[in-house]
């Protein structure tokens, strides 16, 4: 039988915050595993300057407001903060929620907030990923109590020491993205967690490139979560889903042909989303991380919990 975990993202744009606080109270109640926030300046759907909330600031208050769901940016931007930095501030939520935190990372991609705050968004895509990598293995020393000594053309580090360490004993990180060269061998040697979109043929076969990586680097590939991003309506009909969908983006000012294509925009059925998540089950991806925008559709956040959930447990 799969136990299918689940994790829960609402959209910080276009929403107020007592919305977001009933969204994420009900997550937790519902025994959502993990609940996340986006980590942008910007809307990144629609208007850009359009309503949005911090990331971190977010997920402190979470923090208060929650009880046993686990915490993390899905993902943060890496460009937006000193690898020392990051490692604090993860390390404060970990205290703030009980030892609940999950360090997320990635390389970062929206080039309108970068230049509109003066944030450096480098030569391009490789060179991100190269500071990703670099920053990766700095916040994870750190969190885990070692010293670091680091120079290099993006950092340095002479002696930094942290203290008071999490709670958790390993704080886990999650990387997403799935660049088959660079990412997924910074995955390969860091990740708790990889995150990823895709159909199950594209997703499987990304995860072959993984392990190839995890060979290379001497890391057990079974010590990497693997977890796919997906977008989720859930009503009787496919039609009544997608009608939901449109009045969710037409909140959020985005126009039909920016909406996201079929692999990660699942519109249907408790039976037909829960087909589609067996799919992902059968090439070994058993956690689902569903993005929901405002206004925050609580029947697909109740029933993906309480119809979907069984069903595909029961296989």
């Amino acid at each position: 039988m799969t136990d299918l975990t689940l994790g829960i993202l609402l959209w910080n744009q276009a929403s107020e915050w007592r919305p977001m606080v009933d969204a994420a109270k009900r997550a937790d109640e519902l025994g959502y595993d993990s609940l996340w926030a986006w980590d942008h300046i910007y809307a990144i759907y629609g208007d850009p300057y359009q309503p949005i909330f911090e990331g971190y600031g977010l997920l402190a208050a979470y923090a208060m407001v929650t009880e046993r769901v686990r915490l993390g940016l899905l993902v943060g931007a890496n460009t937006f903060r000193n690898p020392g930095i990051v490692a604090k501030s993860i390390a404060t939520l970990d205290h703030l929620s009980g030892g609940r935190a999950i360090c997320g990372l990635g390389g970062a991609w929206f080039e309108l907030e970068h230049t509109a705050h003066g944030i450096d968004f480098g030569s391009g895509f490789g060179q991100r990923l190269d500071w990703l990598d670099e920053s990766v293995g700095i916040v994870r020393r750190l969190l885990d109590g070692r010293e670091v000594t680091f120079e290099s053309a993006k950092y340095r580090f002479e002696a930094a020491r942290h203290n008071p360490l999490p709670l958790q004993r390993h704080l886990p990180i999650l990387i997403g993205g799935g660049g088959e060269r660079k990412t997924l061998r910074t995955v390969a040697k860091y990740a708790d967690t990889w995150n990823v979109f895709g159909t199950p043929e594209t997703v499987a076969r990304k995860d072959g490139i993984l392990r190839e990586h995890c060979a290379d680097v001497g890391r057990d590939p079974g010590a990497i979560t693997r977890t796919v991003g997906a977008k989720i309506v859930i009503r009787d009909s496919r039609a009544e889903a997608e009608r939901v969908w449109a009045e969710q983006m037409a909140h959020n000012k985005t126009p039909r042909e920016d909406w996201d294509g079929p692999e990660t925009l699942w519109l249907g059925t408790v039976e037909e989303i829960a087909e589609t998540i067996l799919g992902y089950v059968g090439v070994g991806f058993e956690e689902v991380l569903v993005e929901l925008p405002a206004p925050y559709d609580m029947e697909t956040i109740e029933r993906l919990a309480g119809e979907v959930k069984p069903l595909v447990d029961r296989g």
